[in-house]
C-alpha cells in the first residue's frame, strides 16, 4: 500500500481549479449542456438537487478546456492521480469501474484469444467477456462450506490454469470481494510474469488501499499491471467515478488509449472528474491520517456489534485455504443465529431505522465503513442493528436456499459466452432449462457474481439454488424473465 508520494505538486486539483476558473471568468455557453449551468432547470429541480450541482456541470472541449484541450486539464490529473498511488499512467472513467474493467480487457485480449479469468467476476466482467469476442479459461475460486462463500483464486490455482492454457494472454483477478476478501496479488502477479503475462485487478473495491500501511495490498505496489478502482465505493467520489491505473512494459498506454476511446463517452461529467481530482488531492494530503481515525471508529463498532450479532473477522478468514488477507473496513454480519435473512434485515433497517445497508444475501449483511464516517453514523449503525436484534423474533423466518456444493457450482463451458450471448434463444420453463446452454447471464445481486452464464450448461443445482433463493429474496437483475419462472437458453439444433 503506497503511502508516500512522487514530486508532483498535489495541493493542485487541475479539474476543480478549472472549474472556478470558468466561473471567474463568468463563461456564457451556446454549447452543451443545454441547461447552461442550470439557467434553464425547472426550479422544482433546482429545489431537490441545488444550483451547484448544474452550475458545475461543464462540458470538457471549449468548457474547462479549449477546443484543443491544450491546456491539459484532463491529462494533469490524471498523471497527479498517477504520481499519488505510484502507477505510471492513470486513467479517468465517468462509466464506473464496470467499464474501466471492458477496456482493460479489450487491450489485453484480442477476440478469439484466451484470457484466465476468476469465475467469482462480477457480472461487469462477463460483459467484457461477451463485447470482446474472447475466450474465457476460469480459475474457480476457492469456496468455504462453513461460511457458503467462495475466496478468490490462490496462485497455485492461477498457475494450473496457465498449464491449461498456456497461450493465454494474461489474467484477470478479482480482489477484494465484495465481501472484504482479498486475493494474494504479489505471487498471481509473478506466476503471470514468468508467463511474460499481465495481470490485471478488478480491484473496484479497493481505491482506499493505497492510503495506509494497516489496509491490504494495493495492486500496483504488489506487481499487478492493471488495475480498476471504484472511487465511488470505498472512496469520497461521485457515483460511476473511477480510475484505471497502469504501469510496467507488458500493456501499450497507446493501445489501452485507443481501446478506451471505443467504450468511453464523448461527453464525461466533469462532476465526476472533479470528484476523482479532489478526492486524489485530499488522500495524498489528509489520507494517512483519515484512515487512522476510521480504523479505529472501525475496530470500536466491531467491537459493539460483536456483542449483538455475529461479526466475521479477520480470523475467520485468512489462512492458506481460505482468503490471503482481509479488509477490516467492510463489516460483515451472519444473522443465521437471528433465524432472519439478510434479505430481510436489509429491508427492515431501511424502513425502520433509514439505516442502509449494501450486500445482503441468505443470511449476511454487511456495512462499509469509510473516511466519511463518524461517531453520530456509527451509533446510528450500531443502535439499528441492537434494534434489528430485539426484533429479530417477530421478523419472517428466514427460507432455506438450496446452496449447491463446491463442484457444482463449476459448470461445463459448451459454447463462449459470446456466441451463447447473440444465439438463437427461447425461453423455457426453469426446471426444463437443466442441461441446456444458458443464453443469458443470471446473477443474485449483490454481489453480482453470475450463478450461470451465456455459454455455461444449466444444472440442477444452479437451477435449485436460484429459484429457491428467488424464493428467499434474493434480487436477481439480469434475467429477461424477471419472475425466474423462465430461464433464457439457446436453441437446440
Amino acid at each position: 500500500m503506497t503511502v508516500a508520494h512522487g514530486r508532483m505538486d498535489h495541493s493542485k486539483a487541475p479539474v476543480l481549479d478549472a472549474i472556478a476558473e470558468y466561473h471567474r471568468r463568468g463563461h456564457v455557453p451556446f454549447i452543451p449542456p443545454g441547461h447552461k449551468q442550470g439557467r434553464g432547470v425547472d426550479p422544482r429541480v433546482l429545489e431537490v438537487l441545488g444550483k451547484d450541482v448544474f452550475r458545475s456541470d461543464i462540458i470538457m472541449m471549449n468548457g474547462l478546456d479549449d477546443r484543443m484541450m491544450s491546456g491539459g486539464v484532463l491529462s494533469e490529473a490524471e498523471e497527479l492521480m498517477a504520481d499519488a498511488v505510484d502507477a505510471d499512467k492513470a486513467f479517468f472513467s465517468t462509466c464506473g469501474s464496470s467499464l474501466s474493467v471492458k477496456t482493460c480487457i479489450i487491450t489485453v485480449a484480442r477476440p478469439g484469444q484466451k484470457l484466465l479469468l476468476s469465475r467469482n467476476a462480477h457480472k461487469s466482467v462477463i460483459a467484457g467477456v461477451i463485447i470482446s469476442g474472447v475466450e474465457p479459461v476460469w480459475v474457480h475460486p476457492r469456496w468455504d462450506a462453513f461460511w457458503e462463500w467462495s475466496y478468490p483464486p490462490a496462485p497455485d490455482d492461477v498457475a494450473e490454469a496457465f498449464s491449461r492454457a498456456p497461450d493465454a494472454v494474461g489474467m484477470l483477478l478479482i480482489t477484494p470481494t465484495d465481501y472484504g476478501t482479498c486475493a494474494a496479488i504479489k505471487k498471481t502477479a509473478e506466476v503471470c510474469h514468468a508467463h511474460d503475462k499481465p495481470l490485471i485487478v478488478d480491484e473496484a473495491w479497493g481505491a482506499h488501499l493505497p492510503f495506509h500501511p494497516g489496509l491490504p495490498a494495493w495492486a500496483m505496489d504488489a506487481g499487478a499491471d492493471l488495475c480498476v478502482t471504484s472511487v465511488h465505493k470505498m472512496g469520497a467520489g461521485l457515483e460511476q467515478g473511477s480510475v484505471y491505473h497502469l504501469q510496467g512494459d507488458r500493456v501499450d498506454p497507446d493501445v489501452l488509449s485507443m481501446r478506451s476511446d471505443i467504450l468511453d463517452t464523448t461527453s464525461p461529467s466533469a462532476l465526476v472528474y472533479a470528484g476523482l481530482d479532489g478526492w486524489r488531492r485530499q488522500m495524498v494530503e489528509h489520507g494517512s491520517q483519515l484512515l487512522d481515525r476510521t480504523l479505529k471508529l472501525c475496530a470500536e463498532v466491531r467491537d459493539r456489534l460483536r456483542g449483538l450479532v455475529t461479526v466475521v473477522e479477520r480470523e475467520h478468514v485468512v489462512s492458506p485455504d481460505r482468503a490471503d488477507d482481509h479488509d477490516p473496513l467492510k463489516i460483515v454480519m451472519d444473522l443465521s443465529e437471528l433465524g432472519i435473512s439478510g434479505y430481510t434485515a436489509n429491508e427492515w433497517l431501511r424502513s425502520e431505522c433509514a439505516v442502509d445497508v449494501g450486500l445482503s444475501d441468505h443470511r449476511r449483511i454487511a456495512a462499509q465503513i469509510t473516511v466519511a464516517d463518524d461517531e453520530s453514523t456509527a451509533e446510528r449503525l450500531v443502535t439499528a442493528i441492537a434494534a434489528l436484534v430485539e426484533k429479530s423474533g417477530s421478523l419472517p423466518r428466514a427460507k432455506r436456499v438450496e446452496i449447491p456444493d463446491p463442484g457444482e457450482l463449476e459448470l461445463e463451458q459448451a459454447m463462449l459466452p459470446r456466441e451463447a450471448h447473440f444465439a438463437d434463444a427461447s425461453h423455457v420453463p426453469a426446471r426444463e432449462a437443466v442441461g441446456r446452454i444458458c443464453a443469458e447471464t443470471l446473477s443474485p445481486y449483490p454481489p453480482g457474481v453470475p450463478a450461470a452464464l451465456p455459454g455455461e450448461v444449466i444444472t440442477q443445482p444452479v437451477v435449485d439454488y436460484l429459484l429457491s433463493g428467488h424464493e428467499a429474496g434474493m434480487y436477481l437483475p439480469d434475467p429477461t424473465d424477471a419472475s425466474l419462472k423462465t430461464i433464457r437458453v439457446v436453441d437446440q439444433h
